[in-house]
């Protein structure tokens, strides 16, 4: 995807803001799967993703490329200073690669979570779970609600 080139869905709910590109599927897990001209799919955390893991430091793969993946497989790992997460499978078919920038500027995960920062390459299907970007943004708005409210209630006892 050219920077700049895609039309994106402006999401904004108490202090957390982001634009999501219109073109992506979401998963309810809060990944990203951009349609590549080959008919692979690029895959990332969302910008919500990566915010509630914090500051990125380490990452890792531990699937090699040609192995058939399913969703909900554990391709990988990500740590960040708020949480460590597994790098899941959202796509049934075969793992094509890693984003090896991300070797050395792991950054690119948080600061351009939607174009450099992305995980891994992946040939096949979605899973049927995965959203348009509008109803990715309803499930944003009702996770980032009940996040608020559970913050109210513990204010509250």
């Amino acid at each position: 995807m050219a920077s700049g080139a895609s039309k994106t869905l402006f999401f904004k709910k108490s202090n957390f803001v982001t634009h999501l590109p219109a073109d992506y599927r979401y998963s309810p897990t809060h990944y990203w799967l951009a349609a590549q001209p080959d008919g692979s799919w690029r895959i990332g955390f969302t910008k919500f993703a990566v915010r509630m893991l914090g500051e990125l430091v380490e990452h890792g793969f531990e699937i090699e490329p040609g192995k058939a993946i399913q969703p909900g497989d554990i391709l990988g790992w990500v740590e960040g200073f708020k949480a460590i997460s597994d790098v899941y499978g959202i796509v049934e078919g075969r793992f094509i690669a890693a984003n090896e920038t991300l070797k050395t500027q792991l950054k690119a995960l948080g600061n351009k979570p939607y174009s450099d920062g992305w995980l891994y390459q992946a040939a096949g299907m979605p899973d049927a779970n995965c959203l348009d970007v509008h109803g990715y943004a309803a499930h944003l708005d009702r996770t980032i609600a009940m996040i608020l409210e559970k913050q109210k209630s513990q204010e509250n006892t």
